[in-house]
């Protein structure tokens, strides 16, 4: 049971990763550039946490559904695996946003998962 939150992390995060091939939004319409900003991102968010850490801000909570494997202090490990997450579920649903805001104002209908957007 301690490892649950981590398991669904990484259930979740390829659940994303399966909706960005199907509609080639992120990672399958530019790998380069999203990686750049998911590492990016996870590493703002992370130097984030750092300081809420060091300030006392941020403190890790008991969980029996935690791995309890910690990084750092007061940073478990499903820490940046969230951090991960959470900037690809951000640029997936940004980016198919803006793919549906365009084609509504162009008046076609969406482009689906083989049509290349411009």
């Amino acid at each position: 049971m301690g490892l649950l939150y981590l398991i669904a992390l990484l259930v979740s995060l390829g659940c994303m990763l399966l909706i960005d091939r199907r509609f080639r939004l992120f990672f399958w319409h530019d790998a380069f550039a999203a990686t750049i900003v998911t590492v990016t991102g996870t590493l703002f968010f992370l130097l984030w946490d750092i300081a809420g850490i060091a300030s006392g801000i941020f403190l890790r909570g008991d969980s029996g559904f935690a791995s309890g494997i910690v990084l750092a202090p007061q940073l478990p490990l499903e820490e940046p695996v969230f951090l991960i997450f959470l900037v690809v579920c951000t640029m997936i649903v940004y980016t198919g946003a803006v793919r549906l805001i365009r084609a509504r104002r162009s008046g076609r209908p969406a482009p689906g998962p083989r049509e290349r957007t411009r």
